[in-house]
């Protein structure tokens, strides 16, 4: 399997996990010229911004340790794109959220943190 449609598997993990807490699918995949953010969606109030981040090893610092300061940086420009795009979510408090899944042998529980980051 190559490393986009593993990518696709685990945002679609992540989504069905978000959707048992209660949060709603705004849109997926939203990409820009800077880079993309893999799910946006409703957490009553707010607009979560979702990062999903696979390893199948922990050699390298896992998928939490993946989201580098460059990578927080995209994702706060196709935030901001989104929110200038989509008028009607610009009076909700926004959130970066991660969703991480360290996973060598594909069956474990999603690692989410709320406000990743700024």
């Amino acid at each position: 399997m190559t490393v986009k449609p593993i990518g696709r598997y685990w945002e679609q993990r992540a989504e069905h996990f978000l959707m048992q807490h209660g949060l709603q699918l705004i849109t997926r995949n939203f990409s820009t010229p800077s880079g993309e953010i893999d799910l946006i969606m409703r957490d009553a109030d707010s607009v979560a911004f979702i990062e999903v981040r696979y390893r199948g090893s922990t050699r390298y610092g896992g998928a939490i340790h993946s989201v580098t300061t460059a990578k927080q940086r995209k994702l706060k420009c196709c935030a901001a794109l989104f929110i200038s795009r989509h008028t009607a979510w610009s009076h909700y408090p926004c959130r970066f959220d991660v969703i991480a899944y360290d996973a060598p042998n594909g069956d474990v529980e999603p690692i989410w943190i709320r406000a990743a980051f700024d």
